[in-house]
């Protein structure tokens, strides 16, 4: 008899039940809570990461990063990843992710998957039926979601990457 508190294989959107388990066992999930916005300037001048230009102190606007960020408040947390599976992809240990629970994961797609009871970040790849989470760096297996080992879930789609550069300030 299957145990009713494992999350189920699916390749769709896990459950409520399967996301309460993962909280549980995750410290590092935050729902997303909208309630103060701080507008930031933003230049009109973009920055070049090759030859330098000259710099215009034009301000063009104003930014609210959550708006920038986040899509569907209701269906969107943040996850602070740990480990390397990741590195290929940019994602390193720290970082915090933006996941939207209400996005329909599809091919290629960086997801948040339940494994074995606990929340992982891989590439989705394959096709229905046939699908895979695949790690962005050589020393971690793929995990086949369908057919093979424990039942896996798609917990949500990973929408953003945020990465502090402190510099030791």
């Amino acid at each position: 008899m299957a145990n009713p508190h494992r999350p189920t294989a699916t390749t769709g959107v896990a459950s409520d039940e399967t996301l309460d388990e993962g909280l549980s066992r995750s410290p590092n999930v935050y729902p997303v809570r909208c309630q103060t916005c701080q507008n930031l300037p933003v230049l009109s001048s973009s920055v070049h990461a090759g030859f330098p230009s000259p710099a215009e102190d034009y301000v063009e606007g104003s930014l609210d990063l959550n708006e920038h960020l986040i899509r569907h408040p209701a269906a969107t947390f943040i996850v602070r990843v740990e480990g390397e599976s990741m590195r290929g992809a940019g994602i390193f240990p720290g970082d915090l992710l933006v996941v939207d629970r209400s996005v329909e994961p599809r091919n290629g797609h960086v997801v948040i998957a339940v494994v074995e009871g606990e929340l992982t970040v891989k590439r989705l790849k394959g096709r229905a039926g046939q699908w895979s989470l695949i790690a962005e760096h050589p020393d971690f297996p793929p995990i086949r979601l369908n057919g093979g080992g424990e039942p896996s879930s798609i917990w949500g789609v990973v929408t953003s990457s945020v990465r502090r550069l402190d510099h030791g300030l």
